[in-house]
């Protein structure tokens, strides 16, 4: 299915869940940071709810992880 994640076009597998695209993205970080936020369509998604949340196609999603500075 194809999503938006942070303003770009995404293919993933039928039936992935926030945590699903999550996983993905971390993995394909070379920091392994692993503290970060989720937004789906405007509305933050709480971290306990990733596995359940499930992605449908067009959805616009946002990953966002702090950065330090000021």
């Amino acid at each position: 299915m194809q999503v938006t994640v942070n303003g770009d076009a995404a293919e993933l597998a039928d039936g992935a869940t926030v945590a699903d695209l999550v996983a993905d993205l971390l993995a394909e970080r070379e920091s392994g940071h692993d503290r970060v936020a989720v937004a789906r369509n405007g509305d933050v998604v709480p971290r306990s709810s990733w596995a359940q949340t499930p992605l449908a196609p067009g959805d616009a999603v946002e990953v966002l992880a702090p950065t330090a500075g000021g």
